[in-house]
């Protein structure tokens, strides 16, 4: 009877040890958890001392924001290349002339301005109007001609200036018939568009997410295009680019890549990537305008697909690695060239739903002085 005893509480001792254990590895793996959570808190209570010491925390402990400044940093480069290379769309141009054009409304107008930035903008004409791609930027030339043409005829004479204006003068003139310079907006009538009518526009477009699989004239996606083109800017830079696929293999591989598409993603029969180029700036305090400047663009874009009976879906963009890399692949994009966000594009299923999406009450969202 003895010996009975003595083997069961022996073939027993096993199992109870290895109960034991996984019970002491689960206390051991929540109190490392417990101590890394209390020693995070302790080192970010640290580091949020000042800038200094939160730049060390990310320099030493993440790389969630190396990304951006290898971003930031390329596109610095690829905007001093700009300059010297002279090739396409001139961003220190369009910013120069973007702020005479500011000078020249202002009220009272100044008798001498831009004296710190006269030259480097009459040198980037130059060498944009010297150029082989001068065809490929007329429309851009022609406007900071003008504006240029208009600076020198209104402002006083000033060494700085007369030494520009010499060398503008000395350029072959662009003519046009309707000069692009500072104009008076004709206020005499209405809008055409009441605020009734804008209203309706923006409850009517809603995040559609079923679409008819009918493909999507090309036209109209760069009609809506032509009217987001018209939103502001910062410095009329334009810092972005859409980047529109339809061709359904295409559409697919893109749709795939954004968290929170996934079981409707197979219907879309236009996906649009709107990308930033942080090569439009010279320093790193710009770095957030793609992402302003985008997303202006982005909800013109979406109320003119609706005028022209097109819905549309922006799909969130978060910055994770995996998917950007993916992203960036796909799309052959530059370190500085950055997806602000996705759009889905096509002709609204009439049998599809939308969620509500209850907005939130006036009260929580303005507040005056």
């Amino acid at each position: 009877m003895v010996s009975v005893t003595k083997r069961v509480i022996k073939s027993n001792v096993p199992e109870v040890g290895i109960i034991k254990l996984k019970q002491l590895y689960n206390f051991l793996i929540r109190l490392v958890l417990k101590f890394r959570s209390f020693s995070d808190e302790l080192v970010l209570r640290f580091c949020v001392r000042s800038p200094l010491l939160s730049s060390l925390y990310y320099a030493l402990t993440s790389s969630a924001f190396r990304r951006e400044h290898h971003g930031v940093i390329y596109g610095r480069l690829k905007y001093a290349e700009n300059l010297k290379l002279a090739q396409g769309s001139s961003y220190l141009l369009r910013r120069n002339i973007h702020r005479l054009e500011k000078g020249l409304i202002m009220k009272p107008r100044r008798d001498i301005f831009a004296t710190d930035y006269i030259e480097e903008t009459v040198e980037s004409y130059k060498n944009l109007v010297l150029s082989r791609n001068r065809n490929a930027v007329n429309s851009e030339l022609q406007w900071a001609h003008d504006v240029l043409q208009q600076y020198f005829s209104v402002v006083a004479s000033e060494p700085t200036i007369d030494q520009a204006k010499e060398k503008f003068l000395r350029l072959e003139p662009l003519c046009s018939n309707n000069p692009c310079v500072p104009y008076q907006r004709n206020l005499s009538n209405p809008s055409a568009v009441s605020y009734n009518q804008f209203l309706e526009l923006c409850h009517r477009r809603r995040s559609v997410r079923w679409y008819l699989p009918k493909p999507v004239p090309e036209n109209l996606l760069d009609q809506a295009i032509a009217a987001a083109n018209l939103s502001p800017s910062a410095c009329n830079r334009q810092p972005f680019e859409f980047r529109i696929f339809d061709e359904p293999a295409l559409v697919q591989k893109v749709a795939s890549i954004p968290m929170g598409t996934k079981g409707f993603n197979h219907n879309f029969p236009v996906i649009v990537v709107v990308v930033g180029k942080l090569r439009a700036y010279f320093s790193e305090r710009d770095r957030h305008v793609i992402y302003i400047d985008g997303a202006l663009a982005s909800m013109s874009f979406m109320y003119a697909l609706e005028t022209l009976g097109l819905s549309s879906c922006p799909i969130n963009w978060p910055d994770m690695e995996p998917q950007e890399s993916q992203m960036a692949k796909l799309l052959n994009l530059e370190p500085d060239e950055r997806a602000i966000m996705l759009i889905s594009v096509g002709y609204p299923d009439p049998d599809g739903m939308v969620p509500y999406s209850q907005k939130k009450p006036l009260n929580q969202i303005r507040r005056y002085n």
